[in-house]
């Protein structure tokens, strides 16, 4: 199913999911369906960090990016062993071919694998720089927004017709990442793409940032404002929901328009352990339709990974390392412009 020619993003209240009546977690889980399956976008309330927890993330991010950049290349992600670490401007390049106007620091806590599941590309120990608290903000901003990131795995649960614990099987060790991006003011910026346009790899993203700039891409071929609102994240479907819906939640093409003023962007890219197999359900497939084909969690993310680093893409170009089999080509889901116009 496309996305709609929606003009905004919808707002759905999910605390009830963090209580215990069943009836109210169904009405969340029937709106985030519905959000989902029509815009791939949504604002979710009910659901914010104490206060101080995000301030001080906010804190350590600008000392961080305010540092020399040999000082940030110190923690440079291509140096690292598992992806984490700094991304300075220019590494990352998305399906239209532009490098993107930000820089990043890559995030996921240490967390060790269970008894029986494989290293992975994005398994081992993090670098930190030479910022007070840097790691205890960190840490603390991604424990909350995990727990919103695992209720919000029960509602999408029960919207997808299964019982609300059914991913737990899924989230033993999941490699998902919490990114910290700061795009540099720019007085005479044009009114362009800071982020090319491209979907989430991921089930679903968490998103808060501090100015404008997201725009989302309706079924119009339109581009839609998606500025933070007070008290909520933005959630976005990625590519795994779509792949387990069959197309019904749509993984909706999005980008970040160049802006004038300094802006910073905090996502959490909630992702499932790196071998799971991800395929349409049942429900989501009736006779006659196009069935997606399957994808391995990790091995997609990887996969989408390598063919947007820069460093990563001179080691495949190296012979160094290899796309996994199967791998997607840049641009697979979600829709781009063309392909909207052209209906």
């Amino acid at each position: 199913m496309p996305p709609s020619d929606f003009t905004s993003v919808p707002v759905v209240d999910i605390a009830p999911l963090l209580g215990d009546d069943p009836a109210a977690h169904r009405a969340v889980a029937d709106a985030l369906g519905r959000a989902a399956s029509e815009v791939g976008f949504v604002y979710v309330t009910g659901c914010m960090p104490p206060d101080g927890v995000f301030e001080r993330l906010l804190d350590v991010t600008r000392a961080f990016f305010a540092l020399p950049t040999e000082a940030k290349m110190g923690t440079y992600i291509g140096d690292s062993t598992n992806h984490r670490g700094y991304v300075p401007e220019g590494e990352e390049v998305f399906a239209g071919g532009t490098p993107d106007k930000k820089e990043a620091f890559d995030f996921v806590p240490e967390v060790a694998l269970p008894p029986g599941m494989a290293p992975h590309p994005f398994s081992g120990p993090n670098r930190w720089p030479d910022v007070p608290g840097f790691e205890a903000a960190l840490s603390a901003y991604y424990a909350h927004v995990w727990s919103v990131a695992r209720a919000l795995f029960r509602g999408f649960a029960l919207a997808l017709g299964e019982a609300p614990d059914a991913f737990d099987r899924y989230l033993t060790a999941p490699p998902s990442q919490l990114r910290l991006l700061h795009y540099p003011a720019d007085a005479g910026a044009e009114d362009r793409p800071g982020i090319g346009a491209h979907t989430d790899y991921e089930c679903f993203t968490l998103l808060r940032s501090t100015t404008p700039g997201l725009e989302v891409l309706n079924g119009a071929g339109q581009w839609v404002d998606a500025p933070p609102v007070e008290g909520a994240f933005v959630v976005n479907i990625g590519d795994m929901l779509e792949t387990w819906t069959n197309g019904r939640f749509v993984a909706t093409t999005h980008r970040v328009r160049k802006v004038t003023s300094e802006r910073y962007s905090f996502p959490l890219f909630c992702s499932l352990d790196y071998w799971t197999g991800v395929e349409p359900l049942p429900q989501f497939v009736a006779a006659g339709d196009v069935v997606r084909p399957p994808v391995v969690a990790g091995e997609h993310i990887w996969a989408q990974t390598i063919q947007t680093f820069t460093y990563l893409r001179d080691r495949l170009a190296a012979g160094d390392l290899a796309l996994p089999g199967g791998s997607h080509a840049l641009g697979t889901f979600g829709r781009v412009e063309a392909e909207v116009a052209a209906g």
